[in-house]
């Protein structure tokens, strides 16, 4: 666009130059050329007023009828020249049109003209103005104006018109001029490209209307000539002010930096406003000393103008002086305020020069640095710095400094500084940039980066072992598998669980518990190598992070590994002394391998499964993972989904199984059993779904491999066990009714049956056994609760209290499982017990083994001799039929009856009332037991209590 523009006004130069080649050309190229150019210059500067929407609106607008002016002017002047060819009348309307092209240029650029805020500021606008309008007025009238205005006085026929018209011009140029100067020294920061553009444009056209009116050109002047393109180029700059200079500047409207941010321009330039009075008192000088020297007598007009232009001076260095005093005073005041302010400031403040050395530092240096302010001035910045430190400030000091002021205007460096006493302090500082160098504003930040440290530590260790805790674990698996040993498949992760920790909290306390738990830590930590992890994950499991070296052989690999984890096993299971006594803990250890591709859940899922398989192999050992353990944890999953839909729709039915005298083949009891039959068709058996119901409620398996947490809603196995006591009560109180008196057994575990006891204050819960009695309305004596072998984790004192409130409701209780529990002897000496109902596997073996058949006839003597009824569960045989008679077991269960029945066919089998009995009828060959037949129910002691089998 600019050589576009050059090369136009050239052309229009050259051709100006050679005269256009014919007369006739030049009139035209010097009239109608400068009128189109005067055209688009209106054009162009209308168009950008109408495309913006800002205070500089209605200076475009101005240079827009100014240039409309200029081009009416010139095409009268082509009228008269061009199409009449007649010589251009004076005065013509031509000369109105170019009166009147400076005043609307005058008042826009006044718009344009940065606006005093004082009214002293506004006095000195005008004393400049007229200043500069004065010293030019004294040197034209001087040069040219005063034979025009003798002219006039004349009295020639014309004289005046043209006179005034000569007068016009240059007055009106003067004036012009005067506002391009003012305007140059105090133009608005907005858009100023653009604005010093239309400067230059309209200074070109007073130029050459200066040279036009002077007296050397103004008899000669033809159109066409040479003089005619300065005010071509001028119209054309004009057009393009607006445009060219905002394409070359994309954003003009905005300023950008303030001033302090700026480069700094060079000082003559920033001087030129100030010098600008005494310029132009120069210039009126010099007007007086032309007639002086050229020997005429000094005009009035020249005395009158240079003494109101003296006086003008005067006033403007008055205000001046007045201003200088008040802005002295005013800086003496904000230096005062600033200077108490930074040496009553707790942060230390810094300058620093660009070659890093120390300008100013603050009297807050001696109580933060322990360091006085005169002896930190003059030292290196650098040598204060922690050499640890200094590379990272250097680097993000040069980087602050390369960036733009305006999109970084400061920057914060945290690092270690000296003090005075040798110590290394932690600083924050904010740092700003000043003329090439450096403030610093400077804290001592030490506290808080030792609680950050601290907050961090906390917030990633185990409180009570101080081991890392689950989020540091995890994050440590994270990059030892997206690290730089990424490809290293030999890092291994073990996940750690103490067999019989709960029973230590439940026997000794919660106190010995947590000393057990850190000296486990500390066994755990002194036994890892440096460079492995080990961590507490909550309660009594650890896990430990295995660091691969690198090895591509899994045999080998997985052979150190196991040696690690044995190492670990081994001497977390050692004896722990903890108050005084031995305590014993065993370690069952997961292990998996960073298999390729394998994420951090993934493994540490993997982790734990093997940990649980290990538990559940006989704990105290360290189990492999293998994948096949997933797909069995999906299973379980699956199938405990399924379980949970059979629940809600109905998929369980209730059957029993007769419980027979082995005497008279009679029917004793029923044995209630539940079976699912699924929706696709499978029929599973009690040990499949009751291992599923367990499974979901005490180990059902989430996303992280993790078991459920207990409590909070009701689980599987609480659910399904409600369902079966419900349904079994409710079919034994509906067989009482038609005539079958036959107590119904119902198997029930220790904890499930304190679940389901009356809670504090008396409240009896719906599905409690008291509340099922009562709602249905069966009698005493028709209900057995066979008792599962007794978890160690259940209070005896409380069972026993629970099984006497149920016995006193005519509740019968059988000791189920008997002879496979380790707590079985312990629970028939306290709980009071009626029936014992002898293990499936005794029963299994008591043919084949001798062994066992010794054992069972033990546990059948100790039953006969306490005066309780035995039942043998699992008998499908009739040799075990014909053994167990022998031995003095009084009832059977099993295929050599009956197997499950349903209602139906239960109720066939109640009617006809007895089975045959393998080998005929028999008495027992041990004494001391009652009939085999007895059902008769009577209270008292033991010994005294012959009561129905279950």
């Amino acid at each position: 666009m600019q050589l576009l523009l050059a090369v136009i006004s050239g052309g229009y130069a050259v051709g100006a130059a050679l005269g256009w080649g014919t007369e006739e050309l030049a009139e035209i190229m010097g009239d109608f050329g400068l009128s189109a150019a005067a055209l688009l210059a209106a054009v162009s500067c209308y168009t950008y007023a109408r495309a913006i929407d800002s205070r500089e609106r209605p200076a475009w607008l101005l240079f827009a009828l100014s240039s409309l002016m200029g081009a009416c002017g010139n095409a009268v002047w082509g009228w008269y020249e061009v199409i009449l060819g007649e010589a251009v009348p004076k005065p013509s309307v031509a000369d109105f049109a170019f009166l009147c092209f400076a005043p609307p240029a005058i008042v826009g650029l006044l718009v344009l003209a940065k606006r005093p805020v004082t009214r002293a500021g506004w006095v000195c606008l005008g004393l400049d103005s007229w200043l500069i309008g004065g010293s030019l007025l004294t040197l034209s009238w001087s040069l040219a104006l005063a034979h025009a205005a003798r002219t006039a006085q004349s009295g020639a026929p014309g004289s005046v018109p043209r006179a005034a018209l000569s007068l016009a011009y240059p007055l009106l140029d003067i004036a012009l001029v005067s506002m391009v100067l003012v305007l140059h020294f105090r133009r608005s920061e907005a858009n100023r490209s653009a604005v010093n553009t239309a400067i230059a444009a309209l200074a070109l056209t007073v130029l050459s209307d200066a040279l036009f009116t002077s007296p050397l050109l103004s008899a000669e002047y033809q159109s066409g000539q040479l003089l005619d393109a300065g005010w071509f180029a001028g119209s054309l700059l004009l057009a393009y002010a607006p445009w060219g200079a905002r394409r070359i500047h994309p954003n003009p409207g905005a300023p950008g930096l303030p001033r302090a941010d700026r480069p700094v321009g060079r000082p003559i330039t920033g001087s030129l406003p100030a010098l600008t009075p005494y310029l132009a008192a120069a210039v009126c000088t010099l007007g007086i000393l032309y007639n002086v020297v050229d020997g005429r007598k000094v005009d009035r007009v020249v005395v009158f103008t240079g003494c109101t232009v003296v006086l003008a001076l005067v006033i403007r260095q008055g205000i001046m002086l007045i201003d200088n005093i008040a802005l002295t005073q005013e800086l003496a005041q904000k230096e005062n305020h600033f200077r108490s302010l930074v040496q009553g400031s707790s942060d230390v403040i810094m300058i620093a020069a660009p070659t890093g050395t120390l300008r100013y530092v603050s009297p807050a240096a001696a109580g933060v640095y322990g360091r006085e302010a005169e002896e930190l001035v003059g030292a290196e910045l650098a040598t204060l710095i922690h050499p640890h430190d200094l590379g990272r400030v250097v680097h993000e000091v040069r980087r602050f400094l390369a960036a733009p002021p305006a999109e970084e205007p400061t920057t914060r460096i945290e690092c270690r500084f000296e003090s005075g006493s040798g110590e290394w302090l932690n600083v924050e500082s904010t740092v700003n940039r000043h003329q090439g160098g450096l403030i610093l504003n400077s804290r001592d930040v030490t506290e808080r980066v030792r609680l950050q440290a601290q907050l961090q530590h906390s917030a990633e260790h185990d409180p009570l072992t101080d081991l890392p805790n689950r989020a540091l674990f995890t994050r440590r698996v994270r990059q030892a598998l997206t690290g730089r040993r990424a490809g290293d498949h030999s890092t291994a992760v073990l996940f750690i669980d103490l067999d019989g920790f709960k029973a230590v909290n439940d026997t000794i306390g919660h106190q010995a518990g947590d000393e057990l738990l850190i000296e486990a830590a500390h066994r755990l930590q002194d036994s890892v190598r440096a460079g492995d992890t080990a961590a507490r994950l909550g309660g009594d499991e650890f896990a430990a992070l295995i660091q691969g070296d690198g090895s591509r052989d899994r045999s080998a690999r997985e052979y150190q590994v196991q040696e690690i984890a044995d190492r670990l096993r081994t001497t977390l299971s050692q004896p722990y002394r903890i108050s005084g006594s031995e305590v014993r803990v065993a370690a069952s250890i997961g292990v998996a391998f960073a298999d390729p591709g394998i994420t951090p859940s993934d493994l540490m899922r993997n982790a734990d499964l093997a940990m649980y398989r290990a538990k559940a192999g006989g704990k105290d050992r360290v189990e492999l993972y293998a994948p096949q353990m997933q797909a069995e944890v999906v299973r379980k999953a699956e199938l405990a989904g399924r379980l949970r839909t059979a629940l809600h729709d109905g998929e369980f039915s209730l059957l029993h199984q007769p419980v027979v005298s082995l005497a008279s083949g009679e029917v004793t009891a029923v044995a209630a059993q539940a079976r699912w039959r699924s929706a696709q068709g499978i029929l599973f058996t009690p040990a499949e779904f009751l291992r599923v119901a367990e499974y979901s409620e005490g180990a059902a398996v989430g996303p992280d491999g993790r078991g459920g947490p207990p409590g909070g809603a009701p689980t599987r196995a609480a659910e399904l066990g409600r369902w079966l006591l419900e349904e079994a009560v409710g079919q034994a109180a509906e067989r009482h009714r038609i005539g079958h008196d036959v107590p119904v057994a119902v198997r029930m575990s220790a904890q499930r049956l304190l679940d389901l006891g009356p809670a504090v204050g008396g409240a009896v819960p719906l599905g409690s056994v008291e509340a099922l009695l009562n709602r249905h309305g069966l009698p005493s004596g028709a209900l057995v609760v066979e008792l599962a072998d007794s978890d160690p984790r259940v209070p005896f004192d409380e069972l026993e209290r629970r099984l006497a409130a149920l016995r006193r409701l005519g509740v019968l209780i059988a000791l189920d499982g008997f002879g496979s529990g380790y707590a079985a002897i312990s629970a028939l000496r306290r709980l009071p017990v009626d029936i014992l109902k002898l293990d499936r596997g005794l029963v299994e073996g008591v043919v084949e083994s001798a062994r066992l058949h010794k054992i069972t006839a033990g546990l059948l003597r100790i039953a006969n001799d306490l005066g309780m009824q035995s039942v043998a569960d699992g008998v499908d045989l009739p040799e075990q039929v014909m053994a167990l008679r022998a031995m003095g077991c009084t009832h059977g269960q099993g295929a050599a009856f009956s197997g499950p029945l349903d209602e139906y066919r239960l109720r066939r089998a109640l009617v006809r009332g007895t089975f045959p009995v393998p080998g005929g009828a028999a008495q027992p060959a041990l004494a001391g037991g009652s009939s085999g037949g007895s059902t008769a129910i009577h209270r008292g002691s033991h010994n005294e209590t012959p009561v129905p089998p279950a």
